[in-house]
């Protein structure tokens, strides 16, 4: 892993999968309730590796798979909470259906991390998240994370 900061957020060359995988454990072991990853990416560019990797950081035994088809899936046995939602097979104007602010607001349920794949297709979005952007490179591929509003990027253990 290679990472690059500026006052915009942080880049971050990965060489495959596992580095992906690493990169969310380190993610699920620093992030504090009520953060919101809104990621984003081509199909195969490791969104859901990384919610793997959040989940396993997170302290989550249970097998984490993208809910495609069922749209959300909620993990309440780590650390704190893991919600996570693909809108891959939704419009944007059904995501709102799925009253994403009860889960990043903590409204009806314990506040925890809310992992959004395909987030492009909110309709709306939350004061403050991280933005995720995973993308194909000649070498592996590349995370960009920044942070929108009060979010904050933890600081990461990450080779220069």
């Amino acid at each position: 892993m290679v990472r690059t900061t500026d006052a915009l957020g942080m880049s971050i060359e990965l060489k495959d999968a596992s580095e992906t995988r690493s990169l969310g454990i380190q993610l699920g072991r620093v992030l504090p309730a009520g953060t919101v990853l809104l990621l984003q990416g081509d199909l195969g560019s490791g969104k859901t590796s990384l919610v793997q990797g959040i989940g396993e950081g997170l302290g989550i035994r249970d097998s984490i798979e993208s809910p495609t088809f069922t749209l959300i899936n909620e993990y309440l046995t780590g650390r704190i909470p893991l919600y996570h939602f693909d809108l891959y097979r939704l419009e944007p104007e059904q995501t709102a259906t799925l009253y994403p602010e009860i889960y990043w607001d903590g409204v009806e349920v314990e506040p925890g991390i809310c992992a959004i794949e395909w987030s492009e297709r909110l309709q709306f979005k939350p004061e403050s998240y991280l933005e995720i952007l995973l993308s194909y490179q000649d070498t592996g591929r590349r995370v960009e994370i920044s942070a929108i509003g009060d979010a904050v990027i933890p600081e990461l253990r990450i080779g220069t």
